[in-house]
């Protein structure tokens, strides 16, 4: 070993670095937790043995007790060791149960899991350039479906939509709306479901997530959506629409730029798009204390940046910033006119583009 080495900063980091050991497998063991419904268990029942827990959650109670090892250690659960039972903290609770809404950050976990699947692959991309499709990602539509279904369902109609000017008053009236890379529909299908004056069309490459989106509208029988499958880079619509969306869905475009020109194309002089993407900076450095930062830089590389590059796309990734954003926009034609954010959706910016006159 280096003698030169300071031993002070050397003790610092190993600790540092066991904590990420640690905090992964925590990750990991809070998606189980989530997938299996013990957070949602433990929070109706209160206090509870590892055997009541398992009886009420219909588990195998040996693995529930490592389970429970896990969470205890990783201080999401307390331990009475005297009386042998667990509890789930409240506050813990409105931040890890389905009741939390899109405050639910076990949701988030989901992704641990879902980007190891391709870890192989983007190992031999690193060597030799491209990106993972989005095939390869089993769980991918999945976990966003039930990310935006927590977002969505509480924010979408009463917080999301009244950042744009007028729009509620004009979908309660009748207007004509687009989501373009709709992903699992749920976005369209909640608007569709509120408005039902309105006509609504979701776009999205995915034959599977199209799949979906469908099956949900027809479950709400919704007759006033519609789902297409058609890469976003090349849309086919001209001043068709009033208003267009877009959630999370223009970073990882092979063509972002032809996405956003089409998308401008597709809108009436004087249209809003509403556009919904990860809150960062265009620049590393102003990005050193952004609380997910890493988060956001490690699902880029395994999958927002390598899906882009799969498709012979530049690869923006999710990081790729305000600044890029604007930029992108306002060559196409748009009037950035605002740039919010949401109380319930601290991850995200949400551009209010406009259409010209």
């Amino acid at each position: 070993m280096n003698r030169d080495l300071d031993t002070q900063k050397l003790s610092a980091f190993g600790k540092k670095i066991g904590g990420i050991l640690n905090g992964a497998a925590a990750a990991l063991m809070i998606s189980v937790g989530h997938k299996v419904r013990l957070f949602d268990v433990m929070s109706e029942i209160g206090a509870c043995s590892s055997s009541k827990l398992a009886e009420a959650a219909g588990l195998d109670e040996r693995y529930v007790r490592e389970w429970l090892g896990a969470m205890t250690t990783a201080g999401i659960v307390s331990y009475d060791a005297f009386r042998g039972l667990y509890v789930l903290p409240a506050e813990h609770a409105a931040m890890l149960t389905r009741s939390a809404g899109p405050r639910n950050q076990s949701l988030y976990m989901q992704y641990i899991p879902l980007l190891a699947q391709v870890e192989d692959q983007i190992v031999d991309h690193f060597k030799s350039g491209g990106g993972v499709p989005y095939s390869e990602y089993s769980t991918f539509h999945a976990v966003m479906a039930e990310a935006s279904a927590a977002r969505f369902d509480s924010l979408l109609v009463e917080t999301i939509l009244p950042l744009v000017p007028n729009i509620v008053e004009h979908l309660d009236s009748g207007i004509n709306v687009s989501d373009v890379g709709c992903g699992s529909g749920h976005a369209i299908n909640v608007m569709a479901q509120a408005f039902p004056n309105s006509t609504f069309t979701g776009i999205d490459f995915s034959s599977e997530a199209i799949g979906v989106a469908r099956e949900e509208a027809m479950q709400l029988e919704l007759a006033n959506v519609d789902f297409v499958e058609q890469d976003a880079a090349n849309l086919q619509f001209d001043q068709v629409f009033d208003f267009v969306t877009t959630f999370d869905a223009v970073h990882d475009q092979a063509q972002p730029q032809k996405m956003v020109a089409g998308i401008y194309a597709s809108l009436k002089s004087g249209g809003y798009w509403l556009c919904a993407d990860l809150c960062a900076s265009s620049h590393l450095g102003e990005n050193l204390d952004h609380p997910i930062g890493t988060f956001g830089y490690t699902v880029s590389c395994m999958h927002c940046m390598s899906v882009s590059l799969a498709y012979d796309g530049e690869g923006l990734g999710a990081m790729w910033g305000a600044q890029k954003a604007q930029e992108i926009f306002t060559d196409a034609g748009f009037k950035v006119e605002e740039v919010a954010r949401v109380d319930g959706d601290a991850g995200n910016n949400y551009y209010l583009c406009r259409r010209p006159l």
